[in-house]
């Protein structure tokens, strides 16, 4: 596997990004992988939370060394703290990542599929909001998946004591008591994407049962559920850590529908 750190040029931001790559290659750890394996890959967009930037799965969990034997595209982009979201101060992330990012990817790594079943993305906490939210918003996405995801799906959230404060808030969405059925609610876009008769992405859930987020995907997962949705949800002790988040990544490569080669493991 090759780890690239690639910078380019954003239009729609109008200033520079990083992204951080891993590319499966030909290499003498995987003599069965040939030329033709490695054309066509599939791709998962792997997104951060609100701590995060576009280096902090691979610094944080085992995502290099798990995909190793798989061929498998990951591109880690970065939304800064803009909720991956247009935001009302100016800055169009949505639409950064959404659009702009594929079509960059596409060009700087051909051999990195376009196809819609053979992109994925996934996210933890902020970034499993994203990962919905992009799913939800056009038809690239094959599969989503949201570990502890902030899918702010119910009127309590966000919890602005602790996390920033209203002016964050509304920078990031405006007036917070428009969020819910707005552009920005994941309930809305997903009831939007099913009216609009498109494919539908399957999705994946996964929240600790000690994660103060646990009521909030309690909440939403059901709603979205409901309106026809392949949803796997499962929950299993847990807090909103790291700890759980590079276990559960695995689950979702599992998951994926990929020829995931899991690392050989005696015990």
């Amino acid at each position: 596997m090759a780890r690239l750190a690639v910078n380019y040029y954003s239009q729609v931001l109008g200033m520079d990004r990083m992204i951080q790559v891993i590319l499966p290659e030909l290499s003498d750890h995987m003599p069965a992988w040939t030329a033709a394996d490695l054309q066509d890959i599939p791709v998962l967009y792997l997104l951060h939370g609100m701590s995060g930037d576009q280096d902090v799965w691979s610094r944080r969990t085992s995502i290099e060394r798990l995909v190793r034997q798989t061929p498998i595209a990951i591109v880690m982009p970065s939304t800064d703290l803009a909720w991956y979201t247009n935001t009302t101060y100016g800055m169009a992330y949505l639409d950064a990542l959404l659009d702009e990012l594929p079509k960059k990817v596409a060009t700087l790594f051909p051999q990195i599929s376009q196809k819609r079943e053979k992109n994925f993305v996934a996210g933890l906490s902020m970034g499993g909001y994203g990962a919905f939210k992009m799913a939800f918003s056009n038809d690239h996405f094959s599969y989503a998946a949201s570990l502890s995801g902030a899918l702010m799906g119910d009127p309590d959230f966000p919890n602005r004591t602790t996390w920033q404060n209203d002016a964050y808030w509304e920078g990031i969405f405006g007036d917070m008591s428009q969020v819910l059925g707005s552009k920005n609610d994941v309930i809305t876009l997903a009831k939007q994407q099913v009216a609009s008769q498109k494919h539908l992405p399957k999705l994946y859930a996964w929240i600790g049962e000690q994660d103060y987020l646990y009521q909030n995907n309690l909440t939403t997962l059901p709603q979205i559920a409901a309106l026809g949705y392949d949803l796997t949800f499962e929950t299993s002790p847990g807090t909103h850590d790291w700890y759980y988040w590079d276990k559960q990544i695995e689950r979702v490569l599992e998951w994926l529908p990929i020829a995931y080669q899991p690392e050989e493991r005696l015990a």
